[in-house]
This record gives structure tokens, sequence and C-alpha cells, in this order.
């Protein structure tokens, strides 16, 4: 998509505020973006997520109002949620006690922001 619209890794690079070694590395897959910059790509090439993963071939994904509100305002804390669906790392399951304490982590992250 970056060369079909002629811009170049620096180009891209300083539009998405990223560097351009980071760009190169996940152009040539030495790499992988972490979420943040697949969705600043996303957003400025106006495609979703999974299109830009390769998980679908239709630029453009559009949810439900319904799911995307759902999705929007889901609450990782809430007990029912966490029974309800099941949260992976590394292909194991978290417990309740291990998503809290992930949770509490990201807000930690979040709090030195």
């Amino acid at each position: 998509m970056r060369e079909k619209r002629g811009l170049t890794q620096e180009d891209l690079s300083v539009k998405i505020g990223i560097s351009r070694a980071s760009l190169s590395h996940y152009e040539t897959n030495r790499r992988e973006p972490d979420y943040e910059t697949i969705n600043k790509i996303a957003n400025f090439f106006n495609v979703s997520i999974d299109y830009l993963l390769g998980r679908t071939n239709h630029q453009q994904t559009v949810l439900d109002e319904d799911v995307r509100d759902f999705v929007e305002n889901l609450d990782l804390t809430d007990e029912g949620i966490l029974q309800k669906f099941s949260l992976t790392v590394d292909g194991k399951r978290l417990s309740a006690e291990e998503a809290r304490r992930f949770i509490a982590f990201v807000r930690a992250e979040r709090s030195l922001e």
C-alpha cells in the first residue's frame, strides 16, 4: 500500500510517528509491530486491521453498531466477562487472578504515560 501511494519509508514513518528503521523491519518481517502501530497504519491507509494482517481481502470491514458498542465498552475487570470469555497467553487460559494482575499491569503502564 505504501508503494502504491508513492510513499517512501521515510514519508510513511513520519506520517505515523515511527522510525524509518522500524518500518523497514516490519516490511521485511524482521520485527512485528505492536497493536498501536498496526492501528496507526490501518488508520492512515483507511483499511481494517484484518485487511492489514491478511485475514480478509476486504479493505473495509464495518462492524455492526451493536458489536462495535460492545467491543468499545468491554470491561475486562467485570467478573462476568472473565467467566464468559477465555483470555489466553501463549495458548494457556488465564485464571481470573492472572487476568486481574494483567489488567493491573496495563493500568500501571498507562499511569506512567
